[in-house]
């Protein structure tokens, strides 16, 4: 009996030390297998059939695609190709267009097969011409041309074509900043004033400039008159002037200006008589 139960212990540590070399030749074996595994995807990612080759582009300039090659230049971790097929850098191809080009709203990448990348570009709509703060008497305005969100994005030239003729005078977020790539100031209620300016014509006058100068905007027509109002009240005072309409001519230029700032009143000064009147607009 002693024999027998001292030989259980033995043969207990001879079977667990099995077990322990099974375990560690089983992971060494995975091991292996995952290393020529991870060795088999790199070198196939690095083949030249899934690696981009040509880049096409669409309707823009042909330099975007040496930017394209430029960001897929070298490998990640020094081992996956960056003009990779499955890995190449969309995002950083996007950025780098962009960058060199403030006048492209959106960048779109999709693949040609697997060796090449069709890049299509959509360009900023320009909304209006922007000025620098207000004009400058006898001094030529030099200009820019911003999108719907206030970015600006490119110099204006004579033949520049934009959504609204009239012109905008507005400072830019920010101090000291360079009008190019910048955003005009209160760009959130540029639609409300262009709105406003962009009714003003069915009074007889076209508007010629607009003028954002702290929380008040100055429009002017072409006839010369100017009409204030407080930023943001665009929906009022488009109604008092609607219902003031039969004592004001805004065509003729007989008035210097209109102001819509207070609250059921419009006060017009007329060029004439520098005389000032009062038209309740209630």
């Amino acid at each position: 009996m002693l024999g027998r139960t001292s030989s259980a212990p033995q043969g207990s540590a001879r079977l667990a030390e099995r077990r322990r070399v099974r375990r560690r030749r089983i992971l060494v074996s995975l091991f292996v297998l995952f290393a020529l595994l991870c060795a088999g995807i790199l070198y196939e990612l690095n083949q030249s059939a899934v690696r981009i080759s040509h880049i096409q582009i669409f309707g823009a300039d042909q330099s975007y695609a040496d930017i394209a090659v430029a960001a897929m230049q070298g490998k990640y971790f020094g081992v996956i190709p960056r003009d990779s097929t499955f890995f190449f850098p969309d995002t950083g191809i996007r950025a780098g267009i962009m960058a060199a080009h403030p006048d492209v709203a959106a960048v779109s990448i999709f693949h040609n097969g697997l060796t090449g990348l069709s890049i299509k570009t959509s360009e900023r709509v320009p909304i209006a011409r922007w000025c620098g703060l207000a004009p400058t008497p006898g001094v030529e305005a030099y200009c820019y041309v911003f999108d719907a969100n206030g970015f600006v994005f490119a110099a204006a030239a004579t033949t520049t074509e934009t959504v609204n003729s009239f012109t905008l005078y507005a400072p830019l977020d920010g101090d000291g900043l360079e009008p190019l790539r910048a955003t005009i100031a209160h760009a959130d209620d540029l639609p409300s004033v262009f709105d406003f300016a962009r009714q003003l014509p069915s009074f007889g006058s076209p508007v010629t400039h607009i003028i954002i100068r702290n929380d008040e905007v100055d429009t002017y027509l072409a006839s010369g008159t100017r009409i204030t109002y407080v930023l943001g009240n665009e929906e009022n005072a488009f109604t008092a002037l609607t219902s003031a309409r039969g004592s004001l001519n805004l065509a003729d230029g007989s008035l210097d200006y209109v102001d819509l700032r207070f609250d059921g009143k419009v006060y017009a000064k007329r060029k004439v008589d520098s005389a000032q009147k009062t038209v309740n607009s209630q």
